[in-house]
């Protein structure tokens, strides 16, 4: 029966090499950090979802070896067995405490948070109207679920109201949007939403993953942002980001939710325990963020600098201020070779294409991170520069 499968598989990937939309790996030979070893070769990294320069940090790498020795390599078990050590309630009432909630579940990473969330809280005679651009665990987690679903238009305040409308008769509604939309960089608008959802008795839901550490006066994400972080009932995200970067995830918000998670999230039930050094790690980055704004500050310095010179040098950007900065290509294959030409200059960056984003809305993603230094964000500006004129 496999020779007609692989026959098949061969020639779908052929299509997908032919279509310029094959998605290669790069192996990193070092740390995560600002400059990464590549094919024997340092390289600045402008792909990775190290916001605050995190993943590499001595405090946080002291705080796994330490837990690694007191607590042991893994926990063999999932949660409620006997999986939950000290560190990870400790973990959940940080989070807690930072993100300004009632309670925090963790989960091996968001993915498995939202996958288990839906289908946990709504039934036949509820309603959930999801952002069209939501995150694919949003999605897959909403097609568990029995709930009846709606989409809205991104970020489209009017759309919305309109499905809550339509809505109406559902015993819930809950609304669920990413914070940030990490193919674009744009932000949903939080205080609209939930203005809308109080005026529809509706709940809120917020997956922050590209947003929780360095979003908002304080980093506390969109909800601080747009000044709402008390009236979204359930926010998902991840440690996996500007968090540590290792992996790991949560959901944080009402007590009565996050302990029906407790009780009935299939992920959480059926999962091991996150690792005790992931989990202390997690707790190192949150003590540094509350004793010091500064790698905050040095992202937005970074951000701001990089989109004043690309703009200035002529190239087609995703306007915002987060970290996400797209650089527009459109076609698939030029967004690969330019995503080469710029290797070959020291600069690490990836395009996107279909699946990922929509055809004909290749681009080049790239990421700020506080770990770069000012020079840095100079040299990867004029290697764009070259790159473009090598393919003129």
């Amino acid at each position: 029966m496999y020779g007609a499968m692989r026959d098949d598989l061969k020639t779908g990937l052929a299509e997908i090499r032919e279509a310029g939309l094959y998605k290669g790996e790069r192996v990193i030979q070092s740390p995560q950090r600002a400059a990464v070893s590549v094919t024997g070769s340092e390289v600045l990294n402008f792909c990775a979802n190290n916001y605050l320069g995190l993943a590499d940090h001595p405090a946080l790498i002291t705080a796994a070896h330490e837990a690694l020795d007191r607590w042991g390599f893994g926990m063999a078990s999932v949660r409620f067995i006997c999986g939950t050590q000290q560190p990870h309630k400790e973990l959940e009432a940080k989070l807690s405490e930072f993100l300004g909630t009632e309670d925090t579940i963790l989960y091996s990473s968001c993915f498995d948070a939202n996958a288990g969330l839906f289908e946990t809280l709504l039934g036949e005679q509820d309603v959930i109207i999801s952002d069209e651009l939501n995150h694919a665990s949003i999605i897959d987690g909403v097609r568990l679920c029995k709930a009846k679903r709606m989409r809205y238009r991104n970020r489209d305040v009017a759309d919305l109201e309109q499905r809550l409308q339509e809505a109406a008769g559902a015993r819930y509604r809950l609304i669920a949007t990413d914070g940030v939309f990490s193919m674009d960089g744009y932000l949903a608008p939080l205080d609209k939403i939930v203005e809308l959802a109080e005026r529809y008795d509706a709940l809120v839901m917020v997956d922050d993953s590209h947003a929780v550490g360095f979003t908002g006066p304080t980093g506390r994400g969109t909800p601080e942002l747009f000044g709402v972080s008390d009236k979204v009932d359930i926010l998902t995200g991840t440690l996996g980001k500007a968090l540590g970067g290792a992996s790991g995830g949560y959901t944080s918000g009402r007590a009565e939710i996050i302990e029906m998670l407790r009780q009935r999230s299939r992920p959480y039930l059926f999962s091991n325990s996150l690792a005790p050094s992931i989990t202390a790690a997690a707790l190192a980055t949150l003590e540094l963020l509350e004793k010091s704004g500064e790698l905050l500050e040095r992202l937005r310095a970074n951000t701001e600098l990089f989109r004043r010179r690309m703009t200035e040098e002529g190239f087609d950007l995703l306007p915002g201020e987060h970290p996400i900065i797209p650089v527009m290509i459109g076609d698939a294959a030029k967004a690969g070779k330019m995503a080469d030409l710029l290797l070959d200059q020291g600069i690490y960056v990836v395009g996107f294409s279909y699946p990922v984003v929509p055809h004909g809305k290749a681009r080049i993603r790239t990421q700020m991170s506080a770990a770069h230094s000012t020079e840095d964000i100079h040299r990867a500006v004029d290697a764009f520069v070259t790159a473009r004129s090598m393919m003129d």
